[in-house]
C-alpha cells in the first residue's frame, strides 16, 4: 500500500528571507514538449529568461513532434537566450505528449525538472516558487493546482471544457483515491518533480495526461502544491480532441489494470461482452438456414474477433509490440476456440469422477477454462520480451543551441 503525504501550500514570505531560508537546488531543467507551437515560442522563452533568476542555473529541453517550423523557430529564438536550449525532435511521436515528456525527463541533468506545456498557458513565473515549495516541504513532487485557494482554471474555453476538465479530475481521483492522495489537480500539465524521485523506464503514457502517469507509477514519497492560474493560450489552437479523449479513457485503463487481479476482472468483463455478437452471429446465421452446430461455431468466431479487439486496446496495449498483430490473433483465437472443447471433458470428469451435478460442474468448468484462457492469454499471446525490447521505437535528433 503506497500514499502521498501532503505539504499543504504555505503562505508566501519576503522573497530575500525566503532565499535566504531555502537551500539552493543544483540546476533545473525545464522540459517543454511541443506540436506545432511555433508561434508561442519566442513569446515562452522570453517569460523563462525573466522569471528565472540568474542564481537558479537552468537549461530547457522542447521535445519535438511538430510538423511546421517548431525546430527551426526554437533555434533561433534560443540564440538570446542566457541558458542552454536543447531541441530532441522525434521522428515517431510514440506516447503523445506523455511519451514527449518522458524523452524529457531521460534527457534532464539537473536535480529538479520543472515541466509546462509549451502554449504560454502555464506562467514561467512560476517556476522559483515550485522549485522553493518543494525544497521547502522537502517533497519529491510539487504540483501547480487549479484547485486550491489562490488557483484559477480561467484559461479553459468555454462550459465544456471546464465540465470535461472537471469530470476528468472526478474520475481519476475516484480510481487512485491513495495514489493521487494530495494533487488536487492529476490533470494539470505543470509541475516540478525530483529527479531522484522518477524512473523514466517504468512509465507507459498514452496522451498528454503525464503527471497522472508519473503519480501513478513512480510514486512520489511526498507532495506539495502550489496555486496557479490557467492563462489563455498566446496564439494558434488547443490540441485536445476527442480522440485525445478516448486515449485518455485508455490510459486510465490500462494504470488501473496494472495488477494481475485488475486484469483479470477487465478480461472477464470483456469476455462476457463477447456474448453479444456471439448471439446476434448466431441468431442471423440460423435465421439464414444454416444449421445451429456449424452456425454456433462460427458466431464464436464473432464473439473471439470483438473480444480480441478490446483486449487489444483496453488490457494488454502495452504488450502488442512484442509479437506481430497476426500472431497475437492467431493464438488468442486458439485459446477461445480450445475453451470450447476443454469445457465438456472438464464437465465429464467432474460429474463421473466427482460425483457433482451437472449445473456446479459446469459452473466450475466455466471457472477453470476462464482462469486458463487468462493466464494462457497473457503468457502465450502477451509474453513480455524483455531481451528483444532494446532497439525499438523512432529516433530522436538532438541539437542543442
Amino acid at each position: 500500500m503506497s500514499s502521498f503525504e501532503s505539504t499543504a501550500p504555505q503562505e508566501l514570505a519576503d522573497p530575500a528571507v525566503r532565499a535566504a531560508e531555502v537551500p539552493e537546488p543544483g540546476a533545473v531543467t525545464v522540459v517543454v514538449p511541443t506540436f506545432n507551437e511555433s508561434a508561442n515560442i519566442r513569446q515562452l522563452l522570453r517569460q523563462i529568461t525573466e522569471s528565472v533568476p540568474a542564481r537558479l542555473p537552468c537549461e530547457v529541453v522542447f521535445v519535438d513532434d511538430s510538423t511546421d517550423d517548431t525546430p527551426e523557430v526554437i533555434t533561433e529564438a534560443a540564440r538570446d537566450c542566457p541558458f542552454p536550449v536543447t531541441v530532441l525532435h522525434r521522428e515517431t511521436p510514440e506516447g503523445g505528449l506523455g511519451g514527449a515528456v518522458v524523452e524529457g525527463l531521460k534527457a534532464a541533468t539537473s536535480q529538479w525538472i520543472v515541466v509546462m506545456d509549451g502554449d504560454c498557458q502555464h506562467p514561467p513565473s512560476l517556476i522559483p516558487e515550485l522549485i522553493a515549495s518543494g525544497e521547502r516541504a522537502n517533497a519529491g513532487l510539487v504540483v501547480a493546482s487549479r484547485y486550491i485557494k489562490g488557483g484559477s482554471r480561467e484559461g479553459l474555453a468555454g462550459g465544456y471544457r471546464i465540465a470535461v476538465s472537471r469530470g476528468a479530475t472526478w474520475l481519476t481521483k475516484s480510481l487512485f483515491p491513495r495514489r493521487l492522495r494530495g494533487i488536487s489537480d492529476p490533470m494539470s500539465g505543470f509541475f516540478a518533480i525530483r529527479r531522484s524521485a522518477v524512473t523514466a523506464e517504468v512509465l507507459r503514457p498514452l496522451g498528454y495526461k503525464i503527471l497522472l502517469e508519473l503519480a501513478v507509477r513512480s510514486r512520489p514519497r511526498q507532495v506539495t502544491e502550489v496555486p496557479f492560474v490557467f492563462q489563455d493560450r498566446f496564439a494558434g489552437e488547443s490540441k485536445s480532441s476527442a480522440r485525445e479523449g478516448f486515449r485518455f479513457l485508455r490510459h486510465l485503463v490500462g494504470l488501473r489494470t496494472a495488477s494481475p487481479v485488475a486484469r483479470m476482472v477487465v478480461f472477464g468483463l470483456i469476455g462476457a461482452t463477447g456474448f453479444v455478437p456471439n448471439l446476434l452471429g448466431l441468431y442471423a446465421l440460423t435465421a439464414a438456414g444454416l444449421h445451429y452446430v456449424p452456425a454456433e461455431i462460427l458466431a464464436n468466431q464473432l464473439g473471439v474477433a470483438w473480444n480480441f479487439l478490446l483486449i487489444e486496446h483496453l488490457l494488454f496495449r502495452e504488450r502488442r509490440k512484442h509479437r506481430s498483430r497476426w500472431d497475437r490473433m492467431g493464438r488468442f483465437a486458439l485459446l477461445a476456440n480450445a475453451d470450447l472443447l476443454l469445457r465438456i471433458p472438464l464437465i465429464a470428469l467432474f460429474v463421473d469422477r466427482f460425483d457433482m451435478g451437472a449445473l456446479s460442474a459446469t459452473a466450475l468448468a466455466l471457472v477453470t477454462t476462464f482462469v486458463l484462457r487468462f493466464a494462457g492469454t497473457e503468457a502465450l499471446v502477451y509474453l513480455p520480451r524483455r531481451s528483444r525490447e532494446s532497439g525499438h521505437g523512432g529516433r530522436t535528433a538532438r541539437r542543442t543551441v
